[in-house]
């Protein structure tokens, strides 16, 4: 009988271990396969990993129909900032904005950040090819038109 309990314990336990891996693995993969975009500036492709928001998903489905083209002003030596023609869903919470942090702003703006700021935005994504140095390079000074694509 303690033979039958020990081998079911066993059982038991690799049963659970199993299932730990495997939700593990699930959680690692949907990390990995978040979404990305391309934002074309100054002949540059800068790519950016999404968040997972619902401002994000709601871009990425606006991608999935056409390009989205920004005209983007330079604000503050910090940021360049443009309309997108049509509002996304905000999540905004105060939040310490990096270079490279794409950002909703009042559900209808969207900015690439190429130095420090902090205020009550949405984040969208960051830039994962470019440091600050390279993102000013590219953005240079003054308007900017940035194209945003979905990652072929």
């Amino acid at each position: 009988m303690r033979k039958i309990f020990i081998i079911g314990m066993c059982i038991l336990l690799c049963a659970c271990s199993k299932t730990k891996e495997t939700e593990i693995n699930t959680q690692k993969g949907n990390n990995e396969s978040m979404k990305e975009i391309n934002i074309l500036v100054n002949g540059k492709t800068l790519n950016v990993k999404l968040e997972d928001n619902s401002s994000s998903e709601a871009l990425y489905s606006k991608l999935e129909e056409s390009d989205i083209v920004v005209e983007a002003e330079d604000y503050g030596n910090f940021e360049k900032v443009g309309e997108l023609g049509f509002s996304l869903p905000k999540n905004d919470k105060q939040i310490n904005v990096k270079a490279g942090d794409l950002i909703l702003y009042q559900g209808d703006k969207i900015t690439l950040y190429y130095s420090e700021n902090s205020w009550n935005f949405t984040l969208l994504g960051k830039v994962t090819n470019a440091n600050e140095n390279e993102l000013r390079e590219i953005l240079g000074k003054g308007d900017v038109t940035m194209t945003f694509s979905l990652v072929k």
